[in-house]
């Protein structure tokens, strides 16, 4: 099984070829969340994602042979990235097999750094295929994702730096997808700190090494907001390490994941990808299971399509109650909106959306549904913009 000596090693591989990032403690979601939350900027890596350090260890490991034949990997996103950049940084041959599902920008981040993109596959494990069946036909070095002592060695450095940084740290909840980096980390902290508590995060819609490690049969899903790690089959290496180093595995949902990436933008002003913010979904979700313990989080990857964010950050501003809907029934005479939308502005709310719904609604004729979508300060401030409509004689509901 992998030792400390093997991550010792790789850091030393590493030293100078990626960065070695912040650690740093959040006040903020620190008085949010109950316990004191350090994080770790994983997301601020030349690639975006903490992929590369993996990536950088295996390459560099390389026969001369080996380089010469170039090598393939099959990735959503963030390893394609690694392998594509550090193969490019000592010129080496890198084809990449990526699912049709890859959002937009991480393919284009992965041609920019030079790699030969395939797109095969609606899943991980269809560009897994199609990855070996090319690396048999063109005799390239295929490197995986996260079943290569390497790769898992070379993620393991980010425990180094972290335990380095803050060495108060009890507690570590870290993302998993095929579980490299989980498994790298481990076995890094345990070495170091045999007391340290190691979470892991998986989704609810892909709980592959869940189920693995506890014996339960929880369903897959098809897709996820964090595809990074949106693996159906987990690696072989990690699952004996996680048996043996971790102490437990939380899930969280979409809903958690979505909240947690809003948080980190408008807390700390850090761009996270859904992996990137399981671990704080975790904390958020389950604030009694770190109640007043040093808990780091991995920012493992800042790599999210823009169309998604953008999503995110406005359904997230629904559920804070700065963005709202509310429906006005009034009878549908000159001026009643003109009316309507003075006393919204009153309130000192700001219309969105308006709808002057007449035909689909069950009003009596002369009567019209005015829907409304208002930006506001908060919950709070949606009553009072009800309040006073409702004041002036104008039936108000939320919607």
């Amino acid at each position: 099984m992998l030792e400390k000596r093997d991550i010792d090693a790789a850091a030393e591989r590493l030293n100078g070829q990626v960065l070695d990032t912040p650690c740093v403690e959040s006040r903020t979601l620190s008085q949010l969340t109950g316990c004191q939350v350090f994080l770790k900027f994983e997301n601020l890596q030349y690639t975006a994602s903490f992929k590369e350090r993996g990536a950088c260890n295996k390459l560099s490991q390389l026969s001369a042979d080996e380089r010469a034949r170039g090598v393939i990997a099959m990735s959503a996103g963030n390893h394609a990235q690694g392998v594509a950049y550090h193969a490019q940084r000592l010129g080496i041959r890198a084809v990449i097999v990526m699912p049709r599902f890859t959002p937009g920008v991480k393919v284009e981040r992965t041609r920019g750094f030079g790699a030969e993109v395939v797109l095969h596959g609606d899943t991980l494990e269809e560009a897994r295929a199609h990855a070996y069946a090319l690396a048999e036909q063109q005799g390239l070095v295929f490197v995986h994702p996260y079943d290569d002592e390497a790769i898992v060695a070379g993620q393991g450095t980010v425990a180094l730096e972290m335990l380095r940084a803050q060495p108060d740290i009890d507690t570590l909840v870290i993302a998993i997808g095929g579980g490299g980096l989980i498994a790298g980390m481990a076995t890094a902290a345990r070495a170091m700190r045999p007391d340290i508590q190691i979470i892991g995060v998986q989704t609810e819609r892909f709980p592959a090494m869940y189920n693995a490690i506890k014996g339960t049969h929880l369903p897959q899903g098809s897709s996820t907001i964090a595809e990074g790690i949106a693996v159906g089959t987990p690696g072989v290496i990690p699952q004996a390490i996680i048996r043996d180093k971790v102490d437990d595995l939380l899930l969280v949902d979409e809903g958690d994941i979505e909240q947690a990436i809003v948080m980190l933008l408008e807390i700390e002003k850090t761009l996270v990808e859904g992996a990137g913010a399981a671990g704080l979904a975790a904390v958020l979700k389950h604030p009694e299971r770190f109640a007043g313990r040093k808990v780091g989080l991995v920012l493992c990857g800042g790599n999210i399509d823009p169309m998604l964010l953008a999503s995110i950050i406005e359904r997230g501003m629904v559920r804070a109650g700065r963005l709202a809907r509310i429906q006005v029934s009034a009878r549908d005479v000159p001026g009643n909106l003109a009316r309507i939308t003075a006393i919204v502005a009153e309130a000192g709310a700001n219309i969105d959306e308006v709808h002057h719904q007449r035909a689909f609604n069950l009003l009596a004729a002369q009567n019209v549904a005015v829907e409304l979508v208002l930006q506001t300060r908060g919950r709070e401030h949606v009553q009072q913009v009800i309040d006073a409509l409702q004041a002036a004689g104008f039936d108000t509901q939320r919607m």
